[in-house]
Formats: C-alpha cells, structure tokens, sequence
C-alpha cells in the first residue's frame, strides 16, 4: 500500500441511528449518524411503515384510487360508466395531455420557422441568380 494516500480508518467508529440505537464498527469517519438500522427498519421489525419522501406516498396513493375507480367504473357497465362522465365536472387534462399540446404547438412553429427559412433561402437564390444574369 502507498504511504500517505489511505484515509484514517477508525477500528471502534460509533454508529449512532436517529431510534436512539448505537453500536461500533470499523469505518473512515469516528461518528456516523443514521436515519434506520436494523433496529428500527421495517424489513427487520416486520411493522409495516412508509417513509414519505416527497410526496411519493400520496402521490401513489391517488394513483391507486383514480385505478380502482376505473376499475369499478369498467365493472359496473358502459351505461353506468357513461352517467358518470357526465355527471362528473371537468378536470384539467393531464400532464400527459398537456405535454402533448405544448409538443404540437412546438412542432407547428418549428414547421413554420423551416418554411419561412427555406423561403428565404430560395429568396436569396433567386436575387444571386439576378445578380449574375446582369453582369
């Protein structure tokens, strides 16, 4: 091994969990702070326990209900199905749909920008081509 090159390794580095649980180890870092260890962590405890990070719980959990709605929805019949579309109010179309839109109205100015560059070249074309013919 080079001399000089290898972190300080601490052979009784101190573990400490945010549940109030420590134990020792052999790291780099003489204190290390957890948020779970095994003391604490649903796979090892058998509770069960979710951990919201951002949002990603609910936003799962709406998923699952708009599903579980289309589900019953489908169940119950195309009649039925049709009298709650109507009866629902309107939502605001999805990310989906309005990504597309935005790409649509991308696309028609990007269309429009490369005809009026290709008229514009065909224009500058023409005038050279006038330009020789009268010398």
């Amino acid at each position: 091994m080079k001399k000089g090159i290898h972190p300080k390794y601490y052979p009784e580095a101190k573990v400490v969990c945010s549940c109030g649980n420590t134990f020792t180890t052999g790291s780099t870092k003489e204190l290390i702070r957890t948020d779970v260890c095994s003391a604490c962590h649903p796979f090892f405890t058998g509770e069960q326990r979710i951990v919201d990070t951002a949002g990603q719980v609910e936003r799962f959990m709406r998923r699952l209900e708009k599903r579980e709605e289309l589900a019953v929805g489908e169940k119950a019949g195309p009649e039925e199905a049709a009298d709650k579309e109507a009866e629902a109010p309107k939502k605001k179309p999805d990310d989906e749909e309005a990504a597309k839109a935005i790409a649509e109205k991308l696309r028609g100015k990007a269309a429009a920008e490369k005809s009026s560059a290709k008229e514009a070249a065909e224009a500058t074309a023409a005038g050279k081509k006038q330009k020789k013919a009268a010398k």
